[in-house]
């Protein structure tokens, strides 16, 4: 911490913690095929994201997440009878990860934020997919940290502490900002202040997860204009 006891910098989990990455999935599934169930197909691809990348930390071999992304995509395909679907229609759908929207404080939250700190991804996202969401988006970042950076996905301990090498800081000078309790007990045990954003309707409002309060994180906020207010900013 500085010496006014804040963090200096302020890293970002993004999917689920800044974007909404169910309501922009479940809508580009109703425009590309109306018969589907877009909800159920957002969060079929998303299930297979912790597999994906814990099958990656085993095997030692960085994978990026687009091609992850690619690899489950192909699996439910068939399952949602969209096994049709083209080389080019294939391609643009995974880059709907690419092209997430904000949650609706998000913006506006993160440049206030920005005027009292630096803010940075510390996201399983590759750089390429981080950016190019920033700028769909207009996220305004001081930079863009990915586990591509490090060479390790979310939760090893080489992300978390690999934020505090690139600035030269304390652990306890960075603080994780994210909506899931797991990323945060991790970033926590690498000796990291925390901060939980609810997100009840990430995995979409039919959904709704259970935002209730953790022990170990007590600064916990219903959005991020919250946080932005607990630090007046």
């Amino acid at each position: 911490m500085n010496n006014t006891g804040e963090p200096t910098l302020l890293a970002f989990d993004v999917f689920g913690t800044v974007v909404d990455w169910h309501s922009t999935i479940a809508r580009e599934i109703a425009l590309l095929a109306p018969g589907v169930d877009g909800a159920s197909f957002a969060r079929a691809w998303r299930a297979g994201y912790w597999p994906a990348m814990r099958q990656v930390e085993r095997s030692g071999e960085w994978i990026p997440l687009d091609v992850l992304h690619r690899r489950i995509l192909e699996k439910i395909l068939p399952q949602f009878e969209l096994a049709h679907l083209d080389e080019p229609q294939r391609r643009d759908l995974n880059q709907v990860w690419h092209r997430l929207d904000p949650w609706p404080d998000s913006v506006a939250a993160l440049k206030r934020l920005k005027q009292r700190f630096i803010i940075t991804t510390l996201s399983n996202g590759n750089i390429s997919l981080l950016t190019e969401m920033a700028k769909h988006g207009d996220l305004p970042w001081d930079c863009i940290l990915s586990a591509e950076v490090y060479g390790h996905y979310k939760p090893a301990p080489q992300t978390y502490l690999g934020v505090c090498k690139t600035f030269d800081l304390h652990p306890s000078s960075v603080m994780l900002v994210a909506a899931h309790h797991d990323d945060l007990d991790a970033a926590q045990d690498c000796g990291l202040a925390t901060a939980y954003i609810e997100r009840p309707a990430e995995n979409g409002s039919d959904r709704p997860k259970d935002v209730g309060m953790s022990e170990r994180h007590p600064l916990h906020f219903a959005s991020l204009s919250a946080i932005a207010d607990y630090f007046h900013c």
